[in-house]
């Protein structure tokens, strides 16, 4: 160690030394005059000394590294101690509310209103069912300015049993109904009160039907159905009508074909024409086959069809072809969010006695019955979710239809039968072109709060008819539901239909008398309240045009005015 300082301290002296006469030599300079280049300089590098890692020591001491051992000695220590074991949280939750699987409602109210609603279900075993349901509404009328009672009765009644089994699920219902309406609209500008007072306008529908569907699982037959019903009213009509259907998956090569068949069968008569007292028969027979392939790939689904339609006319024993596209398809541009669909299809559309009564209750039992030829329905449309809870539907149509039915106000021709007064509608066919557009939203405010709101616009040509009879331009509604809190409950709906056109003919032997009539748009304002007495008993309140509108869904056919009814719901099982 004593060596290494000693050359460390004469290496310092040397190097102070030098530099010291380094300094004392200031007119050491270079000439500037001339430099000889002899050679180029060439760099090298010199050898570097590096420090190792564990340089070797040389000490007088050197100390060697011993040895330690260590001994634990254990022994056991005496614990009272028991840990407890962890306990979730308790979560409070709501008591699921119970569901009944009946319910019997009643309801009275203004105008003599009776409501009635009684569903009944029962399971038999755990594949067997039986159910039922019957409804009743009824009026004693007393709408202001009316000449006529306008009164009314309508009953319905079913009656189903089904089984699901392990390939296969089927079910059977039975139903009727009975109904009765007035022909009180006379029209005031040709009648006083005395001319109609004595009138018999009251007239009755009765029907019953049965019916069947099954499905089946792992079959070339997916699903089939048959409909048959029976109905007439209490002027001598009547009206047989039989409907099959089945449905299947036809595999050729590496796809599927979805093949539908249909059987419809349309038979009836009426006591006399509106005009001549002789009998007026119809009947029609279709069969149609609709083969679909769809073509699903990434976010694109496309249905590539066709449909096939075979008519005869039996009273007048034609037979007619019909050929329809069936085209649809949806792509989702961005998920959920934004839905693009469109298509173009066609049918051949059976219509009946017993459509006609369901839609326009003051038809006369004088019509001519003919199928529907809808050439095509064109439609493009935007659809999907704007938010987690908001959804919406835009959409535009073009529909062009051959025979298409249109309600028209009856001449008046006073010939003595009750519906011969300008107060009953036939139905009248024209060739029509429908374009429309409109769209709607439904919002979730909340869980307890939700509102929609739809509408549609429409523009029709017709070809030998002056105008599209009875055929609104505008359509739109509006509904509500709030469960205010876990008793109370309310919600409404508000209506509007736009403007309509209709006809009136009076071939009186002074003046004729005859013209377009148009129908004002109207609203129609509807709302109910209702408070949980237990859960199982309810009771509510209704409101139906409470803004009091005096509108006319049809001509001369004024409505109620402000509607209250109020009842109790009642929820069980036996």
């Amino acid at each position: 160690m004593r060596k290494q300082v000693y050359q460390i301290l004469i290496i310092t002296i040397v190097f102070s030394i030098g530099s010291t006469w380094a300094q004392e030599r200031p007119n050491d300079t270079l000439d500037t005059n001339v430099i000889n280049v002899v050679k180029p300089y060439e760099p090298s590098i010199s050898d570097a000394f590096k420090v190792k890692e564990e340089p070797s020591l040389d000490d007088e001491v050197t100390t060697t590294k011993k040895d330690i051992q260590y001994n634990i000695f254990s022994f056991p220590v005496a614990s009272t101690f028991t840990p407890a074991k962890g306990k979730a949280a308790v979560v409070d939750k709501e008591k699921p509310p119970k569901i009944y699987d009946n319910y019997a409602s009643l309801g009275f109210g203004n105008y003599v209103n009776i409501l009635g609603e009684l569903y009944l279900n029962h399971a038999i075993s755990r594949t067997e069912s039986v159910g039922g349901y019957i409804s009743h509404h009824s009026s004693q009328g007393g709408i202001d300015g009316v000449f006529l009672d306008d009164s009314f009765y309508d009953t319905k009644l079913n009656v189903n049993y089904a089984q699901n089994l392990r390939d296969m699920a089927w079910n059977v219902e039975l139903g009727g109904l009975h109904q009765s309406y007035n022909w009180y609209g006379v029209p005031k500008s040709i009648f006083e009160k005395s001319d109609v007072d004595r009138l018999p306008v009251l007239h009755e529908f009765y029907g019953a039907h049965v019916s069947g569907d099954i499905s089946f699982e792992d079959s070339y037959i997916t699903s089939g159905s048959v409909f048959f019903r029976r109905f007439g009213d209490d002027r001598g009509s009547g009206e047989n009508r039989f409907k099959a259907k089945a449905a299947g998956n036809i595999p050729i090569s590496d796809f599927e074909i979805t093949t539908e068949l249909k059987i419809d069968y349309l038979g009836g008569s009426f006591d006399r024409s509106y005009y001549v007292d002789e009998e007026l028969k119809y009947g029609n027979f279709n069969v149609g086959l609709l083969p679909t392939y769809r073509l699903t790939q990434d976010d694109l689904t496309l249905d590539l069809g066709v449909s096939f339609y075979y008519l005869n006319d039996t009273e007048m024993g034609e037979n007619k072809f019909y050929i329809y596209p069936n085209l649809s398809a949806s792509y989702r541009v961005v998920d959920e969010v934004l839905i693009a669909y469109g298509g173009i299809q066609g049918g051949l559309l059976q219509n009946s006695y017993y459509d006609f009564a369901q839609e326009n209750p003051f038809v006369s039992p004088t019509l001519f019955i003919a199928p529907t030829d809808q050439q095509y329905n064109a439609f493009i449309g935007l659809k999907g979710k704007l938010s987690n809870s908001m959804g919406y539907n835009i959409k535009g149509a073009y529909v062009a239809e051959n025979n298409k039915a249109l309600f028209l106000n009856n001449d008046v021709i006073a010939t003595g039968e009750s519906y011969t007064y300008g107060n009953s509608f036939g139905v009248v066919y024209d060739d029509v072109s429908t374009f429309s557009i409109g769209g709607e939203l439904s919002v979730d405010v909340s869980r307890n709060f939700t509102l929609g709101i739809q509408g549609e616009y429409f523009i029709y040509d017709v070809s030998d008819q002056r105008e599209a009879w009875n055929l609104p331009d505008i359509k739109a509604s509006l509904f509500m539901d709030y469960q205010i809190n876990e008793k109370w409950f309310a919600g409404a709906n508000l209506f509007y239909v736009g403007e309509r056109k209709d006809y009136i003919f009076y071939p009186n032997l002074i003046q004729l008398f005859e013209g377009t009539v148009t129908l004002d748009s109207y609203f129609d304002l509807n709302a109910h309240v209702g408070y949980h007495i237990t859960d199982r008993l309810s009771a509510y309140l209704k409101g139906n045009n409470l803004a009091n509108q005096d509108y006319q869904r049809w001509q001369n056919f004024n409505v109620q005015g402000i509607q209250l009814l109020g009842g109790v719901t009642y929820k069980f099982d036996f």
